[in-house]
């Protein structure tokens, strides 16, 4: 863990167990704070069937005097009706008592099972005492990592410094995610959060900028989840001068670099899988059609088993891009793998097939790149394989 201060300046965080996993060495639930009121931003599944913290949260972005988010995991608080609604309110009622502050100004995630309720209980005890426990330390937010965890094998967090205004600026973000990964910011959570001073307007386009550009660039099994949800809490506290157009676009590139790093550990972090699939569509007319094609071919359950099996059988590939909607000929695609040219110009290329395969099999790290002759639009996206391991997780979740 860093040797820094973790967490911005103004920003505490908290994790523990209070019961609704079974496992008392588990976290469940976890509390991100800021001292002062601060701009917030959020990005949401596009499911239409979508978990009650959605629902609530989404009502409630962008404001400008947010002070929290609590998070629980073991239970999605999705697909449960009214009452779903009201106990994601009622969560954050009791969480904005604990802080002193206005429930309108906290925020919920829920992250588990669909269709079950939340058990209040031990929740009505658990956020008190998450609470009590908010701090600034590495360990602090260590724990909250922890506990959004569900079938994640590691705590996904990062922090960053830039310089602004001549004012150094912290950053640092947290996810969640393992499986039930399709993003369309539209299961995966992630919290960013700096002491910049932005409009809750600016923090709204930064944001919607940094997901499309990393969680909305990854893929396990294509499965948009009902709970994603990404915030960015911005405070001011590092209190710099006025922000130009070189300081914004400074924060811009720092919370792309922290949310892409969580994006890429969701994948690193894919359950079951073998192999981390880096895919650049290239030469495209525009990045929504460059993006089509690598969702194409980040989804495609044929691509995903070659990989497994280290099978460079390219032709997966090239028919993905084929069907994923976007106009073009054969003879405007070409394909590398692992930096191997094996199709060019549509014609299949000479390669050493036995040795791409190896290259496959001895590597975690895969790279696809798609050459198109159309324009100099590209998007790069991130996926894993599918593997047995992956069914059998899979097969058995609530049972």
């Amino acid at each position: 863990m860093s040797e820094l201060p973790p967490l911005p300046t103004g920003f505490q965080a908290a994790g523990l167990h209070c019961g609704i996993k079974k496992d008392p060495s588990v976290f469940d639930l976890c509390l991100f704070s800021s001292n002062r009121p601060a701009s917030l931003a959020g990005v949401f599944t596009q499911n239409k069937v979508c978990g009650a913290p959605v629902k609530v949260s989404r009502e409630r972005v962008p404001r400008g005097t947010a002070r929290a988010v609590v998070i629980n995991s073991g239970n999605s608080n999705a697909c449960t009706g009214d009452r779903g609604i009201e106990d994601a309110r009622w969560m954050t009622a009791l969480t904005a008592k604990s802080l002193g502050c206005d429930a309108e100004d906290v925020v919920v995630c829920s992250t588990g099972v669909i269709g079950r309720f939340l058990p209040k209980d031990v929740l009505e005890a658990g956020i008190p005492a998450v609470a009590e426990q908010l701090d600034d330390s590495p360990q602090a937010f260590n724990n909250a990592a922890r506990a959004m965890m569900t079938t994640d094998t590691f705590a996904k967090q990062t922090t960053r410094t830039v310089d602004v205004a001549s004012t150094t600026v912290r950053f640092s973000a947290v996810a969640k995610g393992a499986a039930m990964i399709g993003p369309n910011m539209a299961t995966m959570l992630s919290v960013v959060m700096t002491d910049a001073a932005l409009s809750p307007q600016e923090a709204d386009a930064m944001l919607r900028h940094s997901v499309n550009h990393s969680f909305n660039c990854i893929s396990v099994e294509g499965h948009t989840s009902t709970s994603d949800t990404v915030f960015l809490f911005a405070n001011g506290a590092a209190g710099h001068a006025a922000l130009d157009d070189s300081s914004r676009a400074a924060l811009q590139a720092a919370i792309d670099e922290v949310t892409m790093e969580m994006a890429q550990a969701i994948i690193r972090d894919a359950e079951g899988a073998d192999h981390f699939i880096t895919i650049d569509v290239c030469g495209a007319r525009t990045r929504d059609e460059a993006h089509c094609i690598a969702k194409a071919i980040a989804d495609g359950p044929l691509v995903k088993t070659a990989i497994t099996g280290a099978d460079p059988n390219w032709g997966r590939i090239v028919s993905a891009a084929g069907y994923s909607g976007v106009e073009l000929e054969e003879e405007d695609v070409s394909l590398w793998l692992n930096d191997v040219l094996i199709y060019k110009d549509g014609a299949p290329s000479s390669f050493d097939t036995k040795a791409l395969s190896q290259s496959i099999r001895d590597n975690r790290d895969v790279s696809i790149r798609l050459q198109l002759t159309h324009g100099d639009a590209e998007v790069r996206f991130w996926t894993s394989d599918l593997t047995a391991e992956y069914v059998r997780l899979n097969s058995d979740y609530t049972t």
